[in-house]
């Protein structure tokens, strides 16, 4: 469902990204660690079509982003670090709003209140201005238009950074939910724990470079850390 060949970004002398292979199935979770700058957002960047890559392809459902963006972005759906809502208007009619861009078309009200109950916002939300929401809230608009779109591909990056651990929990059950009705989905984050939670595969960048990819299932707590700090560690030493 998302694929990289090769896929490499270079900003003037500085390589962002450097020849990333990297295969995402259907209804899989794959996490990205690393420190920042180590490639994780470029990463999906450049599967949204956001930034063009120097060399290498960026593939989503088969189609190659940078020949058919528009075909590529129907498929998909990003939710950012904090979605952007208008604050004067409702949850429900920010989704409405989001959901005619989109261009769904089963938009109608039953079906996007339903959608929005089934990503939990609260009933007592749904028709109360985005101003009031926490993020949340925010983040749970994001993925009733997901659910409306029927997604078949999810970029998220750190969509949980600044969340309490309720918020956080909710999320990736959310998350794990989308996974499961068959979506791809690519997550950059710095939580190493709810990364081992969500996520069948887990990769840990450095230097714009996937150094290592792990089965999550296989993994205790502790030895996710320890591979990471390990890779962390090898970054420290080339520094010096």
């Amino acid at each position: 469902m998302l694929k990289s060949d090769a896929l490499t970004k270079r900003f003037g002398d500085r390589t962002a990204l450097d020849g990333l292979d990297l295969e995402i199935q259907a209804g899989e979770v794959y996490c990205l660690l690393g420190a920042n700058g180590a490639g994780k957002s470029t990463t999906i960047k450049l599967f949204l079509g956001f930034l063009k890559p120097t060399s290498g392809r960026a593939l989503v459902d088969g189609i190659d982003v940078v020949l058919d963006p528009l075909g590529a972005r129907r498929r998909l759906l990003y939710i950012p670090e904090l979605v952007a809502l208008h604050d004067e208007l409702t949850g429900f009619e920010n989704l409405r709003y989001f959901a005619t861009l989109a261009g769904i078309e089963d938009a109608s009200p039953s079906r996007l209140r339903a959608c929005l109950a089934d990503a939990g916002l609260q009933a007592a939300a749904v028709d109360r201005r985005a101003a009031t929401y926490s993020k949340g809230m925010r983040q749970k608009v994001g993925v009733a238009l997901a659910i409306a779109k029927e997604a078949r591909v999810l970029l998220l990056d750190e969509p949980t950074s600044g969340l309490d651990p309720q918020a956080s929990a909710e999320f990736h059950d959310l998350v794990a939910r989308r996974r499961d009705a068959g979506a791809a989905v690519l997550m950059a984050t710095h939580d190493l724990f709810r990364a081992r939670q969500v996520a069948d595969r887990i990769g840990i960048m450095r230097a714009g470079r996937l150094v290592r990819s792990l089965e999550a299932g296989v993994l205790s707590a502790q030895q996710l850390e320890s591979a990471y700090l390990e890779a962390m560690a090898a970054e420290t030493a080339q520094v010096a």
